[in-house]
């Protein structure tokens, strides 16, 4: 009997040790503010700062608020990662006023909490080009 009780503990303990490793790989967080460099755009090349709170608020598990470009007014959206991959919204008035330019970051994005090179797309002007990310909590 104690070497069935022996057994048992040291395999509850087996699994406890691996789920504490799961979970403390899957914590890494995206929240912090990511330089993000756009190139080859016709009309956007430069750098911007990107935002994230990675609180789960928009339905998965690394997903929240964003915010483009600084402290002060800055422009609201949200951001979801998925596979592997994270896309970046905003939206904007259009010219005429009326509702909606979208601007988009998307790039691939680790388990570690790095976003790597990517996509840049406006879709109000028909912008493309390449975005780099550089390291959290680098602007």
């Amino acid at each position: 009997m104690a070497r069935h009780i022996r057994r048992f503990v040291a395999a509850a303990f087996a699994v406890a040790a691996l789920a504490l490793v799961t979970s403390a790989a899957m914590a890494q967080s995206f929240t912090g503010n990511w330089p993000a460099t756009v190139t080859q755009s016709q009309r956007s090349n430069g750098s911007y700062c990107v935002t994230l709170t990675d609180d789960g608020s928009y339905g998965w598990p690394h997903s929240g608020e964003a915010k483009l470009n600084g402290q002060n007014n800055p422009y609201p959206g949200y951001f979801t990662v998925i596979d592997g991959l994270i896309t970046v919204t905003f939206t904007f008035q259009s010219g005429e006023g009326d509702c909606c330019d979208y601007l988009t970051f998307t790039a691939r994005a680790s388990k570690s909490g790095h976003i790597s090179k990517g996509a840049y797309n406006y879709f109000g002007i028909t912008d493309n080009g390449v975005v780099a990310f550089g390291k959290k909590d680098g602007c």
